[in-house]
C-alpha cells in the first residue's frame, strides 16, 4: 500500500503544534489534555494567599487542595501574571544573547503563574462550581490579554528570532544540541502564531479578537455544563424495563446524590456513561427519545443558553484571525501547524474512511431491518437515532450470542484499574503506591505515586486518578498536569519541582456499592492512561517541549496505542475477574467478545467521521455572511455528504466542546482518526514481535513516542521506531473497513 505520509502529505513537511489537551498557559485549556507550559519567578510566597504561599510543605510539593478557595484565584493570578511579565521583560532587557539567557531562561520563565494556571484550569475543569464559574468567566479575557502581552514585550521577539536564526549554525558546530535547536524554532514558531510581526494597530486587533473568543468559549463549555447539570429525567425502577442492574444502581445513585427523597426515585442524567447504557437496553421508546433528544441537544436546551450563536460568533471572529495571518480559512490556518499540514491531506484520509464507513453503517441498518421484519416489530418512521443502540445490542445478541451485560461483573472499577496498572508495569516498569493519607481536591480523586521498578522505584511522577461523574465536572475525560516534568530548574530549586503532577479525568457513573464499566468505559481509562505514560514517562530537558506538548494530530498517539492492550486475552484472564465471586472471565465469553468485536463498527465510524469532516468544511468556508445559520449547515452538509439514515453526529455543534469550548481542536478533530493510522501500526510492531509485552519493543516505543515530547518531529519518531514512514492499511483492518 501507499506510504500514509507520501500519499496524504506534500513533499515538504512543516513541522509544528501542541495538542488536544496542551496549552501554553494562560490560553484556554483544551478537551482533553490540559497541559501547563509557561513558568516563572516564584513571588509573594509570604502571602496568606495558599495559591502564592511555597508549597515546599506539601507532600511531593502537590497544591495545598484543603486551602484552596475560589476567592484565591484572582488576587493570585494578579501576582502571577506580574511576576511572568516581569521574567519576560528581564530576558527581553539583558545584554546577554546565549541560550540560556534568552531560551533557557523563557523556559523557566512564570513559576509563579504556571503553578496557579495549573490549579485553575484543573478546577474550571473538574470542580467548576457556581462560584468557580463567577471566577471563570471573569479571569477568561484577563488571562488571554496577558498571553497577548507576554508576545509583545519589547524586545523580546527579537530575542527568539536571533536564537532561531543561529541554531542551524549552533547545531553543526556542536554548541547547541539537537533539542536546544528544536527549542529555539518551535518558540519562534509561537511567537509568529500570535502575531508578533503585526503592527501595532494589527496586534491590537488580534488581542481583542483573542479575549473575545477566550470569554465566548468559556460561555460555550459553561452553557453545556449548565445543561448536563439541570436536566434530570425521573422514573422509577420499573421505568427502566431492559435495563441491568448496574445501569438501574447508577440511577437510584443519582436520584440519591441529587437528593430525591422517592424511596423508589431512579435519575437519569446526561452524562454520556449513563445515557449510551440506557439506549442500548430501555425497552421503552418514548423514553429513549425522550433522554436522546435532551442528550443531543445540549447547548440549545434553554433560549438563555444559546450556543448556536455563541458558535457562530466565534467562527466569524476565527475567520479574522486568520485573515490577519493572511490565510484563506481558519482550517489553512490550523492545519500550518500540523503534521497533515494542510486541511486537504486531513480530508483525504476521513475521505477514504467516510466511504467505507457508510457502506459498513448502511449493512447494519439493514442487520437491524431484517432483525425487526423477523420479530414482526414495525417502528414508526424506522429506525431512528434512539433506536439504533438497542437493536443493534439485540441483534449482537442475536449474531454472535454476546450480551454486553455478560461481561460487566467482570469490568468492575477496580479491576479495569488493576488491569492498567499491571500493563504499565509490565510495559515500562511503573509501579503505582496508593497514598490515602493525601487529601486531593475531592474525596473520590485517588492519588498514587509513580515509581520506576526499573530504577531502584525511583520516584517519577504523581498520578491523581478522578474517575466518577458529578455536578460541576466537565464531561468526556481528559488527562491534565499540575506541573510538567522538566530538568530546566532554577539553581536552589527543589528537584521535586521537575517530577510531573499528573491527572487523569474521567466520567463513570458512579454505583452505589460496586461500578461496573461497559468495555468502552475500560477503553476511556486506558486511552487517559495513555496521555498519563506521555506525561510521567517525559524525559526532556525543557518543559517546553516536554509531555503532551506535541504537533496535535500526534498527541492521540500514546493515548490510543494504550487501548489495545485492554481487549488482549491475557489481560482479560489476569484482570477481568468477576466482581462477587472473583471468577476469572471464561474462556467462551472472552471467544464470543472477539467474535463480535467488530459488530456495529460502522456505525462508530460514522459517528465520528461526520464530526472531523463537518469539522474541517466549517472552519474552510470563506464567509459567515450575516444571517448564518449553523444548525442549517450542519443538516444541509450531513445530507450531501449522504449521512446513513439514524445515526447522527457524535457531537453535535451546540455542545462540541473540542471545537468551542477552546481553539486546539478547531478544525482538528480529525487528530483522532490520524492517530489511529499511527497507533495501529505502532501496534502490530509489537504483535509482529510474538509478544504484546515484548521488552524491546516496548522499550523502543518508550524511547520514539512517549520520553521525547516535541524534542523531535513526530514524523521522524514514528520513522525512528518503525523503520518506514505509516500505513493506513493497519487501520483500516482493525476498524473492520477493509479484509484482514
Amino acid at each position: 500500500s501507499l506510504s500514509f505520509f507520501t500519499s496524504l502529505l506534500p513533499s515538504t513537511i512543516l513541522l509544528f503544534l501542541i495538542p488536544v489537551l496542551t496549552m501554553t498557559l494562560p490560553t484556554v485549556a483544551s478537551p482533553e489534555v490540559i497541559t501547563s507550559t509557561a513558568k516563572g519567578t516564584n513571588a509573594a510566597t509570604e502571602s496568606e494567599n495558599p495559591l502564592l504561599r511555597s508549597w515546599s510543605d506539601q507532600p511531593f510539593g502537590l497544591p495545598p487542595f484543603k486551602s484552596i478557595d475560589p476567592s484565591h484565584f484572582v488576587p493570585a493570578f494578579e501576582v502571577a501574571m506580574a511576576a511572568h511579565l516581569s521574567d519576560l521583560e528581564a530576558i527581553a532587557s539583558s545584554s546577554s544573547n546565549d541560550f540560556d539567557s534568552v531560551l533557557g531562561a523563557y523556559d523557566r520563565a512564570g513559576v509563579l503563574l504556571s503553578k496557579v494556571g495549573s490549579v485553575y484550569y484543573n478546577y474550571t475543569s473538574s470542580l467548576n462550581t457556581p462560584d468557580m464559574q463567577v471566577v471563570e468567566t471573569k479571569m477568561s479575557p484577563i488571562l488571554s490579554r496577558h498571553s497577548s502581552k507576554a508576545y509583545d514585550i519589547p524586545g523580546l521577539f527579537e530575542k527568539i528570532v536571533s536564537m532561531d536564526r543561529m541554531k542551524d549554525d549552533k547545531l553543526k558546530s556542536g554548541e547547541w544540541s539537537a533539542e536546544q535547536a528544536r527549542l529555539a524554532e518551535r518558540v519562534h514558531i509561537a511567537f509568529l502564531r500570535k502575531g508578533a510581526k503585526f503592527d501595532a494597530a494589527t496586534k491590537v486587533e488580534y488581542a481583542d479578537i483573542q479575549a473575545e473568543l477566550a470569554s465566548l468559549q468559556t460561555k460555550f463549555a459553561q452553557n453545556v455544563l449548565k445543561d448536563e447539570e439541570e436536566w434530570e429525567l425521573v422514573l422509577t425502577e420499573g421505568d427502566m424495563e431492559g435495563c441491568p442492574t448496574d445501569v438501574i444502581a447508577a440511577a437510584r445513585q443519582a436520584a440519591i446524590d441529587r437528593k430525591k427523597v422517592e424511596a423508589n426515585a431512579h435519575v437519569l442524567t446526561l452524562g454520556r456513561s449513563m445515557v449510551e447504557p440506557f439506549l442500548s437496553y430501555s425497552s421503552r421508546r418514548d423514553l429513549r427519545q425522550t433522554v436522546f433528544e435532551a442528550f443531543s441537544k445540549r447547548g440549545e436546551l434553554s433560549p438563555d443558553r444559546d450556543n448556536l450563536s455563541i458558535a457562530t460568533k466565534m467562527l466569524r471572529l476565527r475567520k479574522r484571525q486568520a485573515e490577519l495571518h493572511g490565510k484563506k480559512s481558519f482550517a489553512e490556518y490550523q492545519f500550518e501547524d500540523t503534521m497533515a499540514q494542510t486541511p486537504e491531506a486531513g480530508m483525504k484520509l476521513l475521505d477514504d474512511v467516510w466511504v467505507k464507513s457508510k457502506d459498513a453503517a448502511n449493512r447494519e441498518r439493514e442487520m437491524l431491518e431484517a432483525f425487526l421484519s423477523e420479530k414482526g416489530e414495525v417502528l414508526d418512521g424506522g429506525i431512528q437515532p434512539w433506536d439504533w443502540r438497542y437493536y443493534a445490542e439485540r441483534v449482537r445478541q442475536a449474531k454472535f450470542d454476546f450480551d454486553e451485560n455478560e461481561l460487566k461483573p467482570y469490568f468492575s472499577l477496580d479491576a479495569v484499574t488493576n488491569a492498567v496498572f499491571d500493563v504499565s508495569n509490565k510495559l515500562y516498569g511503573l509501579k503505582y503506591v496508593k497514598r490515602d493519607d493525601i487529601v486531593a481536591y475531592h474525596p473520590d480523586v485517588n492519588v498514587y505515586e509513580v515509581r520506576q521498578s526499573k530504577k531502584d522505584d525511583e520516584l517519577v511522577a504523581i498520578f491523581l486518578h478522578d474517575n466518577y461523574a458529578r455536578p460541576y465536572k466537565s464531561s468526556g475525560a481528559w488527562m491534565s498536569e499540575y506541573r510538567t516534568q522538566t530538568k530546566n530548574l532554577a539553581p536552589g530549586t527543589d528537584p521535586i519541582e521537575g517530577i510531573p503532577i499528573v491527572s487523569n479525568n474521567n466520567n463513570f457513573s458512579k454505583g452505589s456499592e460496586n461500578t461496573l464499566l461497559s468495555f468502552d468505559d475500560g477503553v476511556t481509562l486506558f486511552h487517559e492512561m495513555g496521555h498519563g505514560h506521555h506525561g510521567m514517562l517525559s524525559d526532556c530537558s525543557y518543559e517546553y517541549l516536554a509531555s503532551t506538548n506535541v504537533l496535535k494530530d500526534f498527541v492521540e498517539l500514546p493515548s490510543q496505542l494504550m487501548e489495545h492492550w485492554l481487549s488482549e486475552p491475557a489481560v482479560l484472564k489476569k484482570h477481568a475477574k468477576h466482581y462477587q465471586t472473583g471468577d476469572a472471565v471464561p474462556d467462551d465469553l472472552i471467544k464470543r467478545f472477539k467474535a463480535a468485536e467488530l459488530f456495529n463498527e460502522g456505525f462508530a465510524t460514522v459517528e465520528y467521521t461526520s464530526c472531523a469532516l463537518l469539522d474541517i468544511a466549517l472552519h474552510s468556508l470563506s464567509d459567515y455572511e450575516e444571517g448564518f445559520d449553523l444548525k442549517k449547515f450542519e443538516q444541509d452538509y450531513l445530507k450531501e455528504q449522504g449521512m446513513p439514515q439514524g445515526i447522527i453526529m457524535r457531537h453535535r455543534p451546540a455542545h462540541f466542546l473540542h471545537l468551542f469550548a477552546s481553539s486546539s481542536y478547531a478544525s482538528g478533530y480529525y487528530v483522532y482518526m490520524w492517530a489511529q493510522v499511527l497507533d495501529n501500526d505502532v501496534y502490530a510492531a509489537f504483535e509482529e514481535s510474538g509478544d504484546v509485552f515484548d521488552v524491546e519493543t516496548a522499550e523502543r516505543c518508550k524511547a520514539c513516542i512517549y520520553s521525547k515530547g516535541n524534542t523531535e518531529p513526530p514524523q521522524d519518531l514514528f520513522r525512528k521506531f518503525r523503520g518506514r514512514d505509516p500505513d493506513a492499511s493497519f487501520m483500516l483492518k482493525n476498524r473492520g473497513l477493509i479484509p484482514k
